[in-house]
């Protein structure tokens, strides 16, 4: 695991010296995020210097857009997984409304007080500073008289196609979980704490942990899901809920519930991370409650049959 390291009074800039970094938000560490860090890295590996990873202790847009934001994972999360690439270390930096307003050159200078890396490697379509008005060029020109270089890299395609987070959230809407992790290098996961929900599984005979989670880090579609549950070190069998069906429309509002098979512990106020493996159908109106019964059922053994802890 590499070094997590937090820009504070205390931090020591000298860290950027001989080094080459990747800079960016990278929302999801995904296939294309990866390519880029690899780039530093291969940089770092040939000149002896270290390699870092630079990004911000949150996701610019929960300043400036929370409500039309869909993260792909939480800002921890997206840290601990960028520990875990082959860098040294990972520099963490306060994105604030003062940091984010200033020009792009004063926005380099703070960033990197008197310390400018080697190399800094980003998308190309990167921008930074007040009014996103930095880019590649002025990070060649601010880099230019400090002995720095800057390299922007087009996006990383699969199957033909640009590899991004906005092509990610796309796949998760329509449920496509499978596509989604194969860009993501990963299985797509959200966590939430269990609170007292409708109970309508329970009157059906099912317990359900009702999640509550912030809208903005639901980036997947409606729809009844196949999942591992995560709890207390543990691994179960889950059949998911995300959003509401039309049967309960004018009693309730979008949730996501949890059906963990063989488990019945009190978890009310617990942090369940949830795993997805595939969505098994659409949200739908069912016609009476012993229909709505009987698939709830049938998702649960599709569960019980294929997800074997």
């Amino acid at each position: 695991m590499a070094l997590v390291s937090k820009v504070d009074a205390d931090f020591d800039y000298r860290i950027f010296e001989r080094s080459c970094c990747a800079f960016g938000v990278f929302d999801g560490v995904h296939r294309g995020h990866r390519f880029i860090i690899r780039q530093a890295h291969n940089a770092a590996v040939s000149a002896k210097e270290r390699c870092l990873v630079v990004t911000f202790d949150i996701d610019p847009d929960e300043l400036f857009s929370p409500s039309r934001l869909k993260k792909l994972m939480t800002n921890e999360r997206r840290l601990s997984t960028l520990s875990t690439l082959d860098v040294d270390a990972v520099i963490v930096l306060p994105f604030t409304v003062e940091f984010a307003g200033l020009a792009p050159f004063e926005f380099l200078d703070k960033m990197f007080l008197n310390a400018a890396p080697s190399s800094i490697h980003v998308g190309a379509d990167f921008h930074f500073g007040a009014k996103a008005a930095g880019s590649v060029e002025m990070l060649e020109e601010w880099g230019k008289a400090r002995g720095m270089k800057a390299f922007g890299y087009g996006l990383e395609l699969y199957d033909g196609v640009p590899v991004t987070s906005t092509r990610i959230r796309a796949l998760l809407q329509e449920g496509d979980i499978e596509g989604a992790e194969t860009l993501l290098c990963a299985p797509y996961r959200l966590e939430g704490i269990v609170a007292h929900g409708r109970e309508e599984g329970r009157n059906m005979g099912f317990r359900t942990a009702n999640l509550s989670l912030d809208p903005m880090l639901l980036a997947v579609g409606e729809g009844v899901y196949a999942a591992w549950a995560h709890v207390g070190g543990e691994r179960y069998s889950c059949a998911l809920s995300v959003g509401v069906s039309p049967t309960f429309a004018d009693s309730a509002s979008a949730n996501v519930e949890a059906h963990l098979l063989d488990f019945d512990d009190d978890i009310y106020g617990k942090t369940i991370e949830i795993e997805f493996v595939k969505r098994l159908r659409e949200m739908r109106k069912f016609d009476s409650n012993d229909e709505l019964i009987q698939t709830v059922l049938d998702d649960i053994n599709w569960v019980r049959t294929n997800l074997v802890p």
